[in-house]
């Protein structure tokens, strides 16, 4: 099943046209286990397979250290992929560097069996270090037309003190100023900012002109602050087109072990395993899907025009793109809000 019954939608002035389903490449760099190169290459092929192009391949030099990059060029030279039919999205601001321990130090306990270290690169100059080692690490042919600073929050979060904080605002953007002169240039096309914490994102919306914004982890079933919609809606109406991410809490909300990126222990946190129970069960109710209810929910929101799903089990895609044509019975969101699995005023289902 292909995504043809949504249309893809421009990006702004940017000349891009961002389809519903954005692909993540966290599993082509190995994350939380090894993927064998085979299944990696399966994976490429089915996302063309199933997808109209052009296709958006959501990247960043932090997974495996810039092993999803040189994934993404080898599969995409090997199946002859046309650079028109693939917009690559390269969120910066990690620089792979040799690796000085058995393992890697910048995430620890995160990718499997990669060769390589990262630092934080977040400044005017690590930035564009950054674009020239993923264009690098691409290889010929392809290069990022999306791009942005890579998981801003995170660095900001990372002050010690008042002046710190200060200073590493001033790094993200001055990062920023060399996307924007990369833009500027004709070399990238769109300029973003994707962050787990949406406060980030509004923070440096507040200071920077953005054609894009992905959340990751900030607008799903299980969480969807009024704040957050507030902003959404002012974005809205800049044309900033939005993307969402993270919609199943890194799987959690589909039955899996983590969730964002960590994992829960069900003895402490039991109020967490037991709203996916009671969500489960609704959705047992409704013979729905739980993560076609989680898409669904996930685009609900006017301005949000893609949502971006990572897989590494290639057969799963087909199952994903699908999730954006699912109907979900009225009752179900109903259902949902009277149990108080979902916030009863959220407006937009139900």
């Amino acid at each position: 099943m292909k995504a043809k019954t949504i249309q893809h939608q421009p990006i702004g002035k940017t000349g891009l046209q961002i389809p519903p389903i954005v692909f993540g490449t966290s599993s082509l760099g190995n994350l939380y286990e090894v993927v064998p190169d085979k299944a990696k290459l399966v994976s490429i092929s089915e996302i063309f397979r199933c997808a109209d192009p052009p296709v958006v391949l959501d990247s960043a030099g932090k997974y495996g250290a810039g092993l999803a990059l040189e994934v993404i060029g080898h599969c995409l030279r090997k199946l002859n992929i046309s650079p028109h039919d693939v917009i690559i999205s390269n969120k910066l601001g990690w620089y792979r560097v040799p690796l000085r321990d058995q393992e890697p130090t910048f995430e620890r306990g995160v990718w499997a069996g990669i060769q390589y270290d990262a630092e934080a690169r977040i400044s005017y100059d690590g930035i564009l270090q950054c674009w020239e080692q993923g264009c690098d690490l691409l290889g010929g042919g392809y290069s990022p037309q999306m791009v942005s600073v890579h998981d801003p929050d995170e660095y900001l979060a990372g002050a010690r003190g008042a002046t710190d904080s200060q200073s590493r605002l001033k790094d993200v953007i001055n990062a920023y100023r060399a996307l924007l002169d990369l833009k500027a240039k004709g070399i990238v096309k769109a300029v973003g900012v994707g962050a787990k914490d949406w406060h980030t994102v509004r923070l440096i919306a507040e200071r920077v002109p953005l054609d894009w914004v992905m959340f990751a982890c900030s607008l799903t079933v299980y969480v969807h602050p009024p704040e957050l919609l507030k902003f959404i809606a002012g974005l809205h109406e800049r044309s900033v087109v939005m993307i969402n991410s993270a919609v199943f809490h890194a799987g959690f909300l589909t039955g899996g072990m983590w969730f964002d990126y960590r994992k829960p222990d069900p003895r402490k946190e039991t109020p967490l395993f037991a709203w996916r129970e009671r969500f489960f069960s609704v959705c047992h109710q409704f013979n729905v899907k739980p993560a076609d209810v989680c898409v669904q929910f996930a685009r609900s929101v006017p301005g949000i025009v893609s949502v971006a799903l990572n897989t590494a089990k290639p057969e799963r895609i087909q199952d994903n793109v699908a999730s954006l044509h699912a109907e979900i019975p009225m009752g179900l969101w109903r259902v949902l809000k009277d149990k108080g699995l979902i916030a009863s005023d959220f407006p937009y289902v139900g």
